[in-house]
């Protein structure tokens, strides 16, 4: 893959990647994230906004945030990157891709809306590292062999 592929591929942010970013679930998870993050290129990352709302009740009731502090950090986010919507297009392909593969409709809409939002990439922990599906590949940032297409992002 050519430098100036990994220059504009867009990435998307699955909502427990936000979750370790903010480092509750550990100091070492937050790290290794934080690594990955730094790493990507910031005007290139995409978060579905499905994944701000999981993001948002996910702090509140794991992480003990007062509803303010998680709309804060939810804003922080939205904030720095790009922000894909869900629109009825969105849902038609999720309903779809949870039709076919067996997944949550709801994590078929984050896959939906980063597809449709142009990602090639979407980092999750939760999700089957290495599934494709409408151009979007599932990486798991934290495997022990880190998926060829992150990889040639980092280095």
């Amino acid at each position: 893959m050519s430098s100036t592929t990994n220059r504009t591929m867009r990435i998307g942010l699955d909502t427990n990647v936000l979750f370790y970013a903010e480092g509750l679930n550990g100091e070492v998870k937050q790290r290794a994230i934080l690594d990955i993050l730094t790493a990507l290129p910031q005007d290139r990352i995409v978060v579905p906004v499905q994944c701000l709302g999981e993001f948002f009740h996910a702090l509140v009731r794991k992480g003990g945030y007062s509803r303010r502090e998680a709309q804060l950090a939810v804003m922080a986010v939205q904030d720095s990157t790009a922000v894909a919507d869900t629109t009825a297009e969105v849902l038609l392909a999720a309903a779809d891709l949870a039709a076919q593969h067996q997944f949550t409709i709801w994590d078929s809409v984050v896959m939906a809306a980063a597809s449709r939002a142009g990602c090639r990439l979407l980092l999750s922990e939760d999700l089957q590292d290495g599934f494709t599906w409408s151009g979007l590949t599932i990486a798991n940032p934290l495997a022990a062999k880190i998926h060829p297409l992150l990889e040639s992002l980092l280095h």
